[in-house]
């Protein structure tokens, strides 16, 4: 994509947030060109928190945003789906702490920016690009970042569970296989944790309308899973999301193996800490450069 976009029209949906359960309100609404993702508490005269990843104040069960002291919970879905479709620039006015869960994917947030339409810019797209690996890593868990022209995305997931087990994918995002083969998938969970995480405050507004459950042996959905490795394509959405903080589109070939929301966020913020590990570059700029490779 050459240019920058924003949203034709302003759309709205409404629901409640998976963690704190409470009712909110969403509106994305066209924002200026270099405006970036903003969201905005219109219960706190539309305080304005940019979703980047300067931001970040947790990390445990889903990412939250904080500026100056206003929270912004459970953003990934919806950061997920406004990357990986293009949105460069939106206002997100949101009347409560939380973003709404929706049925748990990002297959709703497709349907609203299909309703919402594309606007593009004259301000031409800047891409960062990722010059040499980049890795953060704990026990049994890695997340890489390769060099590539193009972004791709590779994931590897285990639970030890009969109806999930080992699932892996690899694939270059774009819009419609985004749209295909990761939006439908549903943030997932297992009964045997679901005490704890209501102890902890959490999951206050998950139910089976909302989130894959599995009990010991299977899926208590009863309509069972999208697709048999939805674990692991919606463990890739989450990702898309967080690697939206960076506030650009990224190529790059991102390698995932069993991480979750904090490795995301230290691997965004590793990259972002040192120069030297990316360039940003134009669209024609890129093009230039790969015809040059493939001349030479």
């Amino acid at each position: 994509m050459q240019f920058e976009t924003t949203v034709q029209r302003p759309v709205e949906t409404k629901g409640v947030g998976l963690h704190h359960g409470v009712p909110v309100s969403v509106r994305i609404l066209p924002a200026p060109a270099g405006t970036g993702i903003v969201f905005l508490r219109t219960d706190l005269d539309r305080f304005p928190v940019p979703a980047s990843y300067r931001n970040v104040a947790r990390v445990s069960y889903a990412t939250s945003l904080m500026r100056q002291g206003v929270l912004i919970s459970t953003t990934e879905h919806l950061l997920s789906v406004l990357y990986s479709m293009g949105i460069d620039n939106a206002y997100i006015e949101i009347d409560n702490l939380e973003v709404p869960i929706l049925d748990g994917s990002g297959e709703n947030w497709i349907e609203l920016l299909a309703d919402a339409g594309v606007k593009q810019y004259r301000r031409k797209r800047r891409y960062l690009r990722i010059l040499r690996p980049v890795t953060v890593e704990a026990p049994n868990r890695r997340l890489t970042v390769l060099p590539a022209d193009r972004f791709m995305l590779s994931c590897d997931v285990f639970f030890n569970h009969p109806a999930v087990g080992r699932q892996q994918l690899e694939m270059e995002v774009t819009p419609e296989r985004y749209a295909r083969e990761l939006a439908p998938a549903r943030t997932f969970g297992f009964e045997y944790e679901l005490d704890q995480l209501r102890n902890m405050g959490l999951i206050r507004g998950g139910s089976l309308d909302n989130a894959l459950c599995f009990n010991q042996t299977s899926v208590m959905n009863p309509e069972g899973m999208r697709f048999p490795d939805e674990c692991c394509r919606h463990k890739a959405l989450d990702l898309i999301g967080d690697l939206a903080l960076i506030g650009k589109p990224l190529l790059g070939h991102v390698i995932a193996e069993r991480a979750g929301h904090a490795m995301h966020v230290a691997l965004v913020t590793k990259i972002m800490s040192d120069a030297t590990l990316y360039e940003v570059l134009s669209f024609d700029q890129l093009a230039t450069q790969v015809v040059h490779a493939l001349v030479s």
